[in-house]
C-alpha cells in the first residue's frame, strides 16, 4: 500500500502598492515555513509599482524549498476578487489547503505553522488569525481602531451566534474541499469580502477556528477610508440580520466581473 500524499498547501499573498514590504513578506519563509508549504503565489492586482517585480527577485534566492508563483491578475478586481482568482486557481490545481498573507507585512506566517504541526487545519474548515484574542500582539495599531474593531466583533458575534474574534485578518487558512462551490462569487471585491464570507461561513455550518497572531503596522499603505468602511461594513451586517440566506445569494459586487482571470508572469520550482 502506497503512504498517504502529503496535503498540499498553496500560500497565496495578495498585493497591491507593496513594492517595499513584499520582499520582507518573503523573507519570511524560512525553511520551517517552507517544510510545510507547497507553492507560494504573490498576486499582484495591477499595481502601479514594482511590487511583482521585486517579489520575483526576492523569492529567486529565498524560495528554494518550494514552488513560487508570480500572477498578476488581468483587471484590478479588489482584494477580494483576487481572492476569488487564488480559490479557484488552488481547487483547480489539485491543492488541499489555502493559506491567506497580505503582501503588506503586517502579519508573520510563522504564526500559523503550530497548528498546522498540531493537524488544527484538518479539522476545520478554515482557520482565522485574530489580532484581538487573548495571546495576540498588536505593535504600532492605534486604540481607536482597536476599540472600533472590537465593537465590530461583538456586534458581528451577536448576530451570526458565535464567538468572533477577527473580522479579517491578514493571514487566514483555509480546507479547500469546503469551497470548491464557488458560492462566493457574488461577495464583494473589496475589502469587505472576508466579512461576508464569515458570516456564510457560519450560515453554511463550516467549522471556523480563530487562532492568535502577531500584527504590526509599520511603513504600509492603507487604502481603507474608515467611515466609509464602517457604514458599509454596517450594511452588510444588517443585510444579512435580516434576510440571511437571500442576503447571501445577492450579487453584492459594484461592478460584476464574468471570471477572475490574470497571467502567470513568473514560474520557479524550488527543490520540489
Amino acid at each position: 500500500m502506497n503512504p498517504p500524499r502529503p496535503p498540499r498547501v498553496l500560500v497565496f499573498i495578495p498585493a497591491y502598492r507593496c513594492e517595499a514590504q513584499i520582499p520582507r513578506v518573503i523573507e519570511q519563509f524560512d525553511q520551517e515555513v517552507q517544510a510545510w508549504v507547497d507553492t507560494v503565489m504573490v498576486v499582484d492586482n495591477r499595481s502601479p509599482d514594482r511590487t511583482l517585480e521585486v517579489a520575483i527577485e526576492r523569492a529567486s534566492s529565498r524560495l528554494t524549498d518550494c514552488r513560487f508563483i508570480a500572477w498578476r491578475n488581468n483587471e484590478n478586481v479588489g482584494l477580494g476578487g483576487s481572492h476569488k482568482a487564488a480559490f479557484r486557481y488552488a481547487i483547480e490545481q489539485g491543492f488541499d489547503y489555502l493559506i491567506v498573507l497580505h503582501g503588506d507585512d503586517q502579519a508573520d506566517i510563522h504564526d500559523v505553522v503550530p497548528h498546522l504541526r498540531a493537524g488544527l487545519h484538518e479539522s476545520a474548515d478554515c482557520l482565522l488569525g485574530a489580532r484581538f484574542m487573548q495571546g495576540s500582539r498588536l505593535k504600532g495599531y492605534s486604540w481607536f481602531r482597536t476599540f472600533g474593531n472590537r465593537v465590530y466583533n461583538a456586534l458581528f458575534s451577536i448576530v451570526a451566534g458565535h464567538s468572533i474574534k477577527d473580522l479579517g485578518s491578514g493571514l487566514n487558512l483555509y480546507r479547500l474541499a469546503a469551497y470548491r462551490e464557488f458560492y462566493y462569487k457574488g461577495f464583494p471585491d473589496d475589502l469587505t469580502f472576508n466579512y461576508v464570507m464569515l458570516l456564510a461561513s457560519y450560515h453554511r455550518g463550516q467549522s471556523v477556528r480563530f487562532f492568535p497572531i502577531s500584527w504590526r503596522e509599520e511603513d504600509q499603505i492603507s487604502n481603507v477610508r474608515l467611515f466609509r468602511q464602517a457604514f458599509k461594513v454596517l450594511g452588510l451586517l444588517g443585510g444579512y440580520f435580516l434576510r440571511r440566506s437571500s442576503f447571501l445569494a445577492d450579487d453584492m459586487r459594484v461592478r460584476p466581473f464574468q471570471a477572475y482571470t490574470g497571467q502567470i508572469v513568473h514560474r520557479q520550482q524550488g527543490n520540489r
